[in-house]
Formats: C-alpha cells, sequence, structure tokens
C-alpha cells in the first residue's frame, strides 16, 4: 500500500512549528545560562592576593578597585581585570587568575624605588628595571636614594650611567648624590658634597673612563693645596686631556692634565 504525501502546507505548518520550538527552547536555554551566571553562586566573593607586597594591603585594594571591577566569575574579563589592579600606587604588574568556584587569586609585583625621578619634590620614582613611576614618595622605605633625571623615556640609560658611576666615587668615601641627561645630551652629576661635576657627552664607557680618571687623580690634586677631596666645589671633565676643579678656599682653578 502505497503511503500518502502530506500536502505542502503541513509540510510548511510542521517545519514551522519546529523551528518555533528550537527557537523558544534556545532563547530558554540562553535565559537560563544568563540567570546562572549572574546568580550569586558565581559572584566573586573573596580576591586572594599573593606576592612579596609591602605597600600594598586588602584596605588599599579594596578602597582602589572593588568598585571598579564587573563581572561574576564567568564572565570577568581577566585582562581589564588585570589593568585595574596595575592602577594601584606601588603595583608594577599582576597576574589575575580564577578559582572555582567564586574567587580570584592575583599575583601582585611591587616597584622596588632605588631613585627619585624629576625635581625636587615630584612625585616620581624609578624601580630596579629603569622604569618611571608615580607614587607617594613618603612611603619609600629605602634612606639615601639618589636623584635621577633625564628626558622622558631614558629612565633606564640614566640608570644604569648611575649604577656605573656610583661605585667609583663610593671608593673615594662621597657619594653620588644626583644624575641628570638634558635635552641636549650631556650628563651632569652632584656628590653628596656639594660638588658639582660636568660630565659632558658621551657614551656610558666614554664617561666612566672620564670618572676613572678623575677619581684616580682627584686626591692628589687635592692635596697639592692641603685640601681633602671633600673640598671639591666643582669639576669639569669635559676637556679631551684632562679637567678643571674649584676648591673651597682656593682663589685658582686647578687643571689636571691626562698623562701620556
Amino acid at each position: 500500500m502505497n503511503a500518502i504525501a502530506a500536502p505542502l502546507d503541513i509540510k510548511l505548518m510542521n517545519a514551522t512549528a519546529l523551528s518555533l520550538y528550537v527557537v523558544c527552547a534556545l532563547v530558554a536555554l540562553g535565559l537560563a545560562v544568563a540567570w546562572l551566571l549572574q546568580s550569586p553562586f558565581f559572584a566573586i566573593q573573596r580576591i586572594t592576593v599573593v606576592g612579596e607586597v609591602t605597600h600594598t594591603n586588602a584596605v588599599t585594594l579594596r578602597a582602589n578597585i572593588a568598585s571598579r571591577l564587573s563581572g561574576s566569575f564567568v564572565t570577568m574579563d581577566l585582562a581589564r581585570a588585570r589593568a585595574v589592579f596595575e592602577t594601584v600606587p606601588w603595583v608594577r604588574r599582576a597576574i589575575v587568575k580564577r578559582e572555582f568556584p567564586n574567587r580570584l587569586k592575583v599575583e601582585l609585583q611591587e616597584h622596588e624605588a632605588v631613585a627619585y625621578w624629576g625635581a625636587e619634590g615630584e612625585s616620581r620614582l624609578v624601580n630596579s628595571h629603569g622604569e618611571v613611576f608615580e607614587a607617594n614618595t613618603g612611603e619609600v622605605e629605602k634612606e639615601g636614594l639618589p636623584r635621577l633625571n633625564g628626558p622622558q623615556g631614558q629612565g633606564a640609560q640614566v640608570l644604569m650611567v648611575y649604577q656605573g658611576l656610583e661605585p667609583l666615587f663610593a671608593d673615594m668615601d662621597v657619594a653620588l648624590d644626583q644624575l641628570e641627561l638634558t635635552g641636549r645630551g650631556s650628563w651632569q652629576a652632584k656628590l653628596d658634597t656639594g660638588a658639582v661635576l660636568q660630565l659632558g657627552r658621551g657614551s656610558p664607557q666614554e664617561l666612566l673612563v672620564r670618572a676613572q680618571r678623575f677619581v684616580n687623580t682627584l686626591t692628589q690634586v687635592t692635596g697639592k693645596y692641603g685640601r681633602k677631596p671633600d673640598a671639591l666645589e666643582s669639576a669639569d671633565l669635559r676637556h679631551e686631556d684632562g679637567y678643571a676643579i674649584r676648591l673651597r678656599g682656593v682663589t685658582t682653578t686647578e687643571v689636571q692634565q691626562k698623562q701620556k
């Protein structure tokens, strides 16, 4: 017995009904998923902070980021959350991870301040990577940090030159208190005795050579006038064949020629 084919309009009605059922099922599923994702079960209940942090605590984090985090455990944008954490003072880098079902784990790395940056009174610092950052300078724990300065983006270079010069002056029992790279590419330093040194232009290696020559002979030169190195008022190391210095209590300027 041959089956009788259903009329075309019946087939269309069945297909339409099936499509409506599928659409309704998908809408219902979507609503159920949306409700589940927004339910209190997936709301962020706790943020665990790990890492070596000394300037950041739970109170600071709550004040700075609580109102700026959005989304649930599932919907939160971790890249955006990381950026929010990295705006907290002293935070250099943050790694944000989910912990099921409703927690965040945040690993923080703080800036390690090694110098002040800019003019006196500015709230900028330089970290151990040569990066300039904003922070409350009153929270700096280390004492006697030097002050560095230079054009924007030159923090790493200025720090590198400072780290090369500082041990030379430490051997002379004086500290390199300030170092600046001017916009014209010239270097100027200041010792903790108040003496100002014009180092001139050149590569870091050239600056080190000039400074080493200066340090090696300064005691001998000042001794000629019955003075110690801390009597130095200023020095000009930009001369190709030597340097010129001015001493407190000495009216003449001493020019030290490079030995050949």
